[in-house]
């Protein structure tokens, strides 16, 4: 009964969104008439993000089914970790079946490598980004590690670097890897020439026309609000942390063979946040806080 229950939902989902919401006067119609919040979906579910492409809802189901077995469970319903899968493996079908993939994005720690950590040569996941470049796809790593060095992101992407480098792929299709670092502040390039294979970016080169505007005064003076805000609350929240200020960032880390709670890093986050988006300078300057990791 649980089986066929879920499968009607299931069924249930992938009518409702991939026809009503994504073909009749859809989410997307709405999207790109400048009116999402008049769709269905957006009503029933004001938090929903924007879909880019239909979701094969019922074959993500069963392809993932068949490997956890969701529909043979008698006492734990489906999990959240359950429907991200399933949604993630939609989307993956969506894109595969809609055309060659023109820009492929990863996170770099807790994504591609443990956090901290960095691509080692034996990664599984560089045969299969080296077969996406291969196909054509440009292929961006976009990462909170706030480096201004190449040498610094050839460590964590040592791996992938090399194996790009000794593959036979045209110095074109190589080039078509970019790294983005310190949540887009700093760019870097392929470079088969350079000792640590990638080559900086200048900035004038790709930055967005609203992110030239951003005076260096007032990111400095953002970066000072969010520094003092996290001094505060490390004081008040007796954190054994040092607070960590870079270029484009500020943060915290524990102390030496020290971690912090989960609940702890959330209410730092939070209160920053806070502080942030009633200062005048955050209506300017686009920023963004990101928990737990080094950056």
């Amino acid at each position: 009964m649980l089986k066929i229950l879920l499968m009607t939902i299931v069924s249930y989902l992938d009518l409702h969104i991939e026809q009503n919401i994504l073909l009749n006067g859809t989410l997307v119609e709405h999207q790109k008439a400048g009116k999402p919040d008049r769709s269905k979906l957006k009503l029933l579910v004001p938090s929903v993000a924007k879909f880019f492409t239909p979701l094969a809802l019922h074959e993500a189901f069963m392809f993932q089914d068949e490997r956890r077995f969701i529909s043979y469970r008698r006492f734990v319903p489906p999990s959240f970790n359950d429907v991200r899968l399933i949604l993630n493996t939609a989307q993956v079908m969506s894109l595969v079946r809609n055309g060659p993939l023109e820009l492929v994005t990863f996170d770099g720690d807790v994504t591609l490598y443990d956090d901290g950590k960095c691509i080692e040569e034996d990664n599984p996941v560089t045969e299969k980004i080296l077969r996406l470049m291969q196909r054509g796809s440009k292929i961006g790593i976009v990462t909170a590690a706030g480096y201004t060095e190449a040498g610094r992101y050839y460590e964590r992407l040592r791996g992938l670097l090399n194996a790009i480098q000794a593959s036979s792929m045209p110095l074109k299709a190589k080039q078509n890897l970019i790294v983005l670092g310190g949540e887009s502040n700093f760019c870097f390039r392929f470079d088969a020439n350079s000792p640590d294979l990638l080559r900086f970016v200048p900035r004038e080169e790709w930055l967005l026309k609203e992110m030239m505007l951003w005076t260096e005064s007032d990111i400095t003076e953002l970066l000072d609000i969010a520094e003092a805000s996290l001094r505060d609350t490390v004081k008040n929240m007796r954190m054994n942390a040092m607070i960590v200020r870079k270029e484009r960032a500020v943060g915290i880390v524990p102390k030496q063979g020290l971690k912090f709670c989960r609940e702890t890093l959330e209410e730092t986050v939070l209160i920053v946040q806070k502080i942030l988006v009633t200062s005048i300078k955050a209506n300017r300057i686009m920023f963004l806080l990101t928990q737990p990791g080094n950056v």
